[in-house]
């Protein structure tokens, strides 16, 4: 199964944000870009991806022991980039950076420890894809629109591994689906 964990905003942050993309979308050129649809939003801390069935006990421990010793911290989210030459249009967060980068790091190192193949290490940059294209775009006008864009605050209160499931239909624009299959509180509340 495809896998990845995560900090998956709350409810009315995520609306708030789909109210900021339908005006992204009305920008010139926006048919260009495949837009995420709220399902998707989510701040990627670790991708695991193709993971057996029999590492997720011990994927699911490491990660759970990671939460714990995380404590709560606030997060945001706010402005926007890209990455790629407009392959990837994100907003971005603003709080508990540091904090999020640790928890990002522990799921990293949880991963690693259980057996799963993370790839190369990159630095963590918190974002949020808000869209992408298969070719460059010049998406400056959607990054410049996302630069007085915030959020409100929320406190990250639980670490979620998530399912992904990707599209087969060959539909254009069908969406991959996303399913928690497993959320620990962070700082062992809860």
């Amino acid at each position: 199964m495809r896998l990845f964990a995560a900090v998956l905003p709350p409810e009315d942050v995520i609306t708030a944000l789909a109210a900021e993309v339908a005006e992204l979308r009305r920008l010139p050129g926006s048919e260009r870009l495949r837009w995420t649809e709220r399902p998707g939003w989510h701040f990627t801390l670790a991708f695991y991806g193709e993971v057996g069935e029999e590492v997720l006990p011990e994927l699911s421990a490491r990660l759970e022991k990671a939460a714990h010793r995380t404590p709560p911290f606030t997060l945001a989210l706010h402005g926007g980039g890209q990455f790629g030459r407009g392959k990837a249009l994100w907003t971005g967060a603003d709080g508990d950076l540091r904090a999020l980068g640790l928890l990002a790091g522990r799921a990293e190192a949880a991963g690693r420890k259980a057996g799963v193949e993370t790839g190369e290490h990159r630095r963590y940059k918190a974002h949020l894809t808000v869209a992408r294209a298969r070719a460059a775009v010049d998406v400056r006008p959607y990054v410049t629109a996302l630069q007085g864009f915030t959020g409100r605050g929320w406190t990250v209160a639980e670490l979620v591994l998530v399912r992904s499931r990707l599209p087969r239909s060959g539909v254009p624009g069908e969406q991959p689906r996303y399913e928690p299959v497993g959320r620990w509180a962070l700082g062992g509340a809860g």
